[in-house]
C-alpha cells in the first residue's frame, strides 16, 4: 500500500494541469428528482437510511426511485416481503468528514433497520490520505451504528475509476490506482464487524454503464448496484 501511495503522489505531480484541466470544464448534473424520503406500502414496515456523496443524491439519474436509493429500496421490500420506509441524505462533493459533519446530524430519531453509506470517491479527488481515510470512514460507521445499534450497515465499494469515461488518462489510471488502495483499506477495516458489510463494485464498467456525465452510474448500473447491496444487507 506505501507502494501504491508512493506511485499516486509522484504521478499526481505530473498530472496536476490536468486535473485542473478537468475540473473546470467537468459539466455540473443536478441532484436526482423527487423527495428525499419514501414510503413502500406492505406488511411490518422495516426502516432503511442511506446516507453519503452522489451516488445517494442520485446525480446522473432522472429521480431518487431510478437511482441506487429507489431500486434498492424497492428491491429490499421486496426481498423481504414487507413495507419499507426510506431517507435519503446524500450530498453531491461530500467527503466523509463532511458527510459527519453535515449530514449525520440529520438522520431521522427512529432508528433504521438497514443502512447504506456511499462515499470515498470525493476523498479520493480531495487529496484525503489513507489514514484520515480509515479514520472517517470507521467513526462515520461507529455512529451509525450507535444509532441504530440493530441495523445491516451495507458501505457501497470505491467505484471504478479506471474506468470513468471523464477522467482522460493518464488521470484516469491514477485515480483507479488510488481508488484500488482506498477499496483494500475499507475492505480491512469492516473485515472484523458483525455489523457492516463491505460491497464492492465487481468487474469492468463500459462506457454505457455510465450516466451523460461520464462519472456517475446509469439508472440501469444504478439497479445492478443495488441488486448487489441488497445481497449483502440481507445475507444472501
Amino acid at each position: 500500500m506505501r507502494t501504491s501511495s508512493l506511485l499516486f503522489w509522484g504521478g499526481f505531480a505530473l498530472t496536476l494541469p490536468q486535473a485542473l484541466w478537468v475540473r473546470s470544464r467537468a459539466r455540473r448534473f443536478e441532484d436526482a428528482a423527487g423527495e428525499p424520503r419514501g414510503r413502500i406500502e406492505g406488511p411490518t414496515p422495516r426502516r432503511f437510511i442511506a446516507i453519503g456523496d452522489s451516488i445517494i443524491a442520485g446525480v446522473g439519474c432522472s429521480s431518487l426511485e431510478r437511482a441506487c436509493v429507489g431500486h434498492t429500496a424497492s428491491r429490499l421490500a421486496a426481498a423481504m416481503e414487507t413495507g419499507l420506509e426510506w431517507d435519503a441524505l446524500g450530498e453531491t462533493g461530500a467527503t466523509t468528514g463532511q458527510i459527519l459533519a453535515r449530514l449525520l446530524p440529520r438522520l431521522p430519531e427512529t432508528p433504521a433497520d438497514y443502512i447504506l453509506i456511499s462515499a470515498g470517491v470525493n476523498d479520493i479527488t480531495g487529496l484525503k490520505s489513507l489514514t484520515h481515510w480509515k479514520t472517517v470512514l470507521g467513526t462515520l460507521v461507529d455512529r451509525l451504528h450507535a444509532h441504530s445499534p440493530d441495523a445491516r450497515i451495507a458501505v457501497l465499494g470505491i467505484p471504478p475509476m479506471h474506468c470513468f469515461p471523464r477522467l482522460p488518462q493518464p488521470l484516469r489510471a491514477l485515480f483507479g490506482l488510488r481508488a484500488r488502495a482506498y477499496d483494500e483499506a475499507a475492505h480491512a477495516l469492516l473485515a472484523g464487524l458483525d455489523h457492516a458489510v463491505y460491497v464492492r463494485f465487481v468487474g469492468e464498467f463500459r462506457p454505457d454503464q455510465f450516466a451523460p456525465d461520464g462519472y456517475h452510474p446509469s439508472e440501469a448500473s444504478c439497479g445492478e448496484i443495488a441488486d448487489e447491496v441488497v445481497k449483502a444487507l440481507i445475507g444472501r
